[in-house]
This record gives structure tokens, sequence and C-alpha cells, in this order.
């Protein structure tokens, strides 16, 4: 999380959009920075839990592929309306299910939580991946593809969860279609961006005063 929110921060220097993958090392689940915690705890037992600086609802991170992009203020994604922006981001998933040949759909309409005969800690609202909104990623009719935003002055920031299809595929060869993708699509020039020591100053900063930090993430 802190990683992210140090790119928002970053955009003004770097000037140009970042596309970041990453997984987590032990099961847990991040909420959405308005989120209730008292709710959040309630409504998951995967622990730990982290608030993410996007809006949005609880994401359980077991065996999903998270991603983060990252655009400088003035692009034309960060001048997008917040459904534009979120609709864009998963038509570049579909395109790149699409080249696997795992046919996915996009939500034309949400889809509300269904609470009864629930299993406990899975049935209270709040939940991102039970139900689903308008643009999500359907595949069979179940979502598997979300994603929450904070847009600002600095910038946009995505953060994007996908849990994978229960079929056999390598997350390398769907990130490697996400970058293919990106090159047809957008004619994305790709190059690979090592953190410098300001970048990674600011993500120790976040770690230290924000995310790590139980008061933070239990702060509503």
């Amino acid at each position: 999380m802190a990683h992210d929110e140090a790119l928002l921060h970053a955009m003004p220097r770097l000037g140009r959009p970042v596309l970041r993958f990453y997984s987590w090392t032990e099961r847990a689940a991040s909420f959405g920075y308005f989120q209730k915690f008292s709710g959040v705890e309630r409504a998951t037992l995967l622990r730990p839990l982290v608030r993410r600086p996007t809006g949005g609802g609880i994401v359980p991170h077991d065996a999903d592929w998270t991603y983060c992009l990252a655009f400088p203020a003035g692009h034309e994604w960060h001048s997008l309306p917040a459904t534009g922006s979120y609709h864009r981001v998963h038509e570049w998933i579909q395109s790149a299910f699409a080249k696997l040949n795992i046919p996915t759909d996009l939500a034309p309409c949400c889809k509300k939580l269904e609470t009864k005969n629930q299993e406990p800690g899975t049935g209270l609202p709040g939940q991102c991946f039970l139900g689903y909104e308008k643009s999500d990623v359907l595949w069979h009719g179940r979502k598997i593809a979300g994603a929450a935003q904070r847009r600002n002055k600095l910038g946009l920031l995505i953060q994007g969860s996908v849990q994978p299809p229960p079929i056999s595929l390598a997350r390398a060869d769907w990130e490697k279609a996400m970058q293919r993708v990106g090159e047809e699509k957008f004619s994305i020039l790709w190059h690979m961006l090592a953190p410098d020591e300001q970048l990674q100053e600011s993500i120790k900063r976040l770690v230290s005063e924000r995310y790590s930090q139980v008061a933070y993430n239990q702060k509503r």
C-alpha cells in the first residue's frame, strides 16, 4: 500500500504513467479508505487487515493477482470521469484474458450482494468480490476483477485485484498479455522503473507513519 501511494506522490516528478504488478507474502485483506474498521473485521476472517489509499470494499488477498496504475495530473486517464477510467482499465484486463483465449464479459450493471445462506463472516456488506458493479470483469457470471481509485491534484491511482478463474493459467502469462495489450491499444513503450532513493524514502516514510500503524488502519 505504501509503494502504491508513493507512486501517486511521485507522479509530478516522474511525469509518466507507471504499471506495477505485485503479490502478497501472506493471506490478508485490504479495505477501502472510507470503510469503518469495525465492519471490516466482522466481514472477513482474513488477517492482517490493511487500509488502502483508494476507496472501494474489502478485497481478499490469498491467491489473487494485484496491480496498480498511476497517472500524472493532466494525463488523458486523469481527465476521465471515475466511471470512464474504471471501464477502461477493465477493458484492458478483458483484452489480456482474450489473448489467453479466456472469454470474459464486462458487467452491464450491478448485482447486489446475496446474504441468504452465506457462511459466517462472508455475508456482510462491503466485500468487493461478492456481487459486482458495472464494468467489473466477469467469467461465467462471476466477478474476477475489480478496482478502486483515488484521483487528486497529483494524479490518478488505480489499485486492482484479479481473482483468476479456476483454470490452468500462469500469472506471468497474464502479465505479459497485459503488456502486449498496452502496446497495441495504448501505444505504450515499456521501460523498467527502478525505484530511486527518493521513491524508496517515500515508501519507508509511509510504512512507518501509516501502514504499519494500528491507529491508522483502525482510525474509522
